[in-house]
């Protein structure tokens, strides 16, 4: 599971006007988040998260053109209370952080020709989300995919609870991010893909600050 909730202000706190572009579903049309997809016909997996702290993999997955791809979450019951987050989920079994996330990458976008690369940052959080609170440990690797997915090949592996709040995905270019004045998580992540594009990848994983709803 990896939605989060809408309860910060949003990143890229720029006085400059929202996108000119609504933001638009990047999910294949025959595709519904909320089940109409007939390849998930055999029904959703259940989230299995019970409390405690949960090491989550979070994947920073950039095309050709740079954009980074976000999904588009909201409450179970609310679907105006919404924030765009980045793929990924909880680590399960004995998998490894990598396996995790090009599993969750999987599940919630179809994409499957990432090239995963090296952990950029690393975040602690905790926050309410569909009448519990969650705790996490998220590890945010890079990722490239050589082509452009438009739309995503659809998402068939989501839990039953995703189903219910993730309402499709979007690509989105540095200067987007900047400007809008949607909630997206991580806070700082217009900032954090800048210096990642100007930059390149840290030596070593960056330590973001702890963020408490």
């Amino acid at each position: 599971m990896s939605a989060e909730p809408s309860r910060e202000p949003s990143c890229g706190g720029s006085s400059k006007p929202p996108n000119a572009q609504p933001p638009v579903s990047s999910y294949g049309a025959s595709y519904s988040p909320y089940g109409g997809d007939d390849r998930a016909a055999g029904g959703a997996a259940e989230d299995t998260y019970e409390g405690g702290l949960r090491k989550v993999a979070r994947v920073i997955l950039l095309d050709p053109l740079d954009r980074i791809l976000l999904l588009h979450g909201h409450e179970p019951d609310e679907p105006k209370d919404d924030w765009w987050f980045t793929p990924g989920g909880g680590v399960e079994g004995a998998e490894t952080l990598e396996e995790a996330a090009l599993r969750e990458l999987a599940e919630e976008t179809g994409i499957t020709d990432a090239e995963l690369g090296q952990v950029l940052w690393r975040r602690r959080c905790s926050f309410p989300f569909a009448g519990r609170r969650w705790d996490q440990d998220e590890w945010y690797f890079l990722a490239r995919t050589a082509v452009a997915h438009q739309p995503l090949p659809g998402a068939a592996g989501l839990t039953e609870l995703e189903r219910r709040t993730v309402a499709g995905a979007r690509w989105w270019t540095c200067g987007e991010l900047t400007r809008t004045h949607e909630t997206v998580y991580p806070t700082r992540l217009a900032e954090l893909l800048r210096t990642l594009l100007d930059e390149g990848p840290p030596a070593q994983p960056v330590v973001l600050e702890t963020e408490i709803v």
